[in-house]
């Protein structure tokens, strides 16, 4: 895109961005016949229009009620109202249940994607080429289904055991994934227009940027969910409050600029926001903790057809005590400490969530910046579009997903289970009679002699 922008908004044909342009002009067209040559040319030319700002979409009675003060406080009470609200239906939310987060999460989802699309397609559109949005939405559905597939095979065995249509749907679901996907490259090769190839081939790439970014890791999202609620509330809490607290020491104390590419972010609300929140996520670990609701990983119960969240908490979940350093204990003058496991990892969670995490946000103010727009969207007064919000959240879904993966989980019980279930007899019956050994050397079961007396 920054190549279209240079070579249609004109400037100096010597300076240096120019000369570059040139000199890439060259070598792209050695070989090329002079029709080839046109139909780049002709390519370029055209100005990339710049993105219209949002509109001011903040409720009237807000306007009315902050129209004394000044435009930095009336900006701090709107996103302060409104952050309250969108905490308060998060809570809300969690009350409703697994079910429910995972319908929310798929409608940020497909609301985040929209936002990113509609900024490619203002300027596709302005070529008038088919099928970019079509095509956008069509690999949207793809790839959903094949995410969300894979989720039902993993998490919902006993179901799909017992209903034919899933078992054949669950059976060939990769080629069928596959299949879908493939139709869709053969539309977006039908659609290419001479003289805009590299045009298309540009939106066919932001497209696929546009699921890796999002789709992919709103999987990992729900994926973190089924572990357990406490590795789908904590990440997004921690997030949440690191926002909140590095807005807030920003706005008040905040006096060294933290990144070109943010300008209002400083070094006061960065540090603060990470003390904040490391404080926050111990303490709201420690709640947390304490419910199986929030320990127990999400499985679907066969016999009642809901989710279940009711076990025996793992280790991680119970009370250890702990023997502190010989400098702690000298400062507080205590030996041991009663603490949750899963507070340990807190640390670790909130230390990515403040240090790494707005680094989530500074990519997505670069993006911006490129376009030349404020926010992704005007969804939410004084905050954006719904990627503004949730640009941190993406890469911390990430983070939690590699994290349970390499220092918390284990073999899955009942994924193994689903797989020994689709075997032939035959299989599970030699697997039966392997186990069977391993747990007589082991000691567990009793020797094959007494067993027959």
């Amino acid at each position: 895109m920054t190549e279209l922008r240079k070579r249609g908004g004109g400037g100096d044909p010597s300076s240096p961005d120019n000369t570059s342009d040139q000199e890439a002009d060259g070598q792209d067209r050695l070989g090329l016949s002079a029709e080839a040559e046109g139909d780049l040319e002709g390519e370029c030319k055209a100005h990339t229009p710049d993105m219209p700002l949002g509109a001011d979409n903040t409720p009237q009675c807000l306007n009315r009620a902050l129209e004394g003060l000044s435009s930095r406080w009336k900006n701090w009470w709107i996103r302060g109202i409104l952050s309250l609200t969108m905490i308060v239906g998060f809570f809300l939310i969690i009350y409703l249940g697994p079910i429910m987060l995972i319908f929310v999460v798929m409608s940020i989802q497909i609301k985040c994607f929209q936002e990113i699309i509609t900024i490619g397609y203002r300027v596709y559109h302005s070529y008038e080429l088919p099928w970019f949005r079509t095509l956008s939405w069509y690999f949207l559905i793809c790839v959903n289904y094949f995410f969300y597939g894979e989720t039902v095979a993993d998490y919902f065995g006993a179901l799909v055991q017992r209903e034919e249509p899933l078992l054949f749907l669950v059976r060939y679901h990769r080629f069928i994934s596959f299949t879908l996907y493939l139709a869709g490259f053969c539309m977006f090769v039908l659609s290419l227009v001479k003289k805009h190839y590299r045009l298309q081939f540009y939106m066919f790439a932001w497209t696929h940027v546009t699921l890796l970014i999002v789709v992919a890791q709103s999987h990992l999202v729900i994926q973190n969910l089924f572990e357990g609620m406490i590795w789908f509330i904590m990440p997004i809490s921690a997030v949440i409050c690191n926002d909140i607290m590095a807005y807030l020491f920003g706005f008040f104390f905040g006096r060294t600029p933290l990144i070109k590419l943010s300008p209002k972010k400083t070094w006061e609300g960065f540090i603060g926001g990470f003390f904040s929140t490391v404080f926050f996520s111990f303490l709201y670990a420690y709640l947390l903790s304490q419910y199986q609701y929030f320990v127990c990983p999400v499985e679907y119960n066969s016999e009642t057809n809901r989710f279940a969240v009711d076990c025996q908490p793992s280790d991680l979940f119970v009370i250890q005590e702990y023997t502190l350093p010989a400098m702690a204990q000298n400062i507080l003058r205590w030996e041991t400490v009663n603490l949750y496991p899963f507070q340990i990892h807190s640390i670790a969670l909130s230390t990515f969530a403040s240090l790494i995490g707005p680094f989530g946000g500074f990519f997505a103010s670069g993006f911006k910046r490129a376009f030349k727009i404020k926010d992704f969207a005007d969804t939410i007064p004084g905050h954006g579009g719904i990627m503004d919000r949730f640009d941190c959240q993406y890469l911390m879904a990430t983070f939690v997903h590699v994290y349970i993966a390499s220092f918390i989980r284990g073999p899955n019980p009942s994924k193994v289970l689903q797989q020994l279930l689709a075997l032939q007899p035959t299989q599970q019956l030699s697997i039966f009679n392997t186990l069977r050994n391993h747990l007589r050397e082991k000691g567990m079961l009793p020797p094959a002699v007494l067993e027959a007396q």
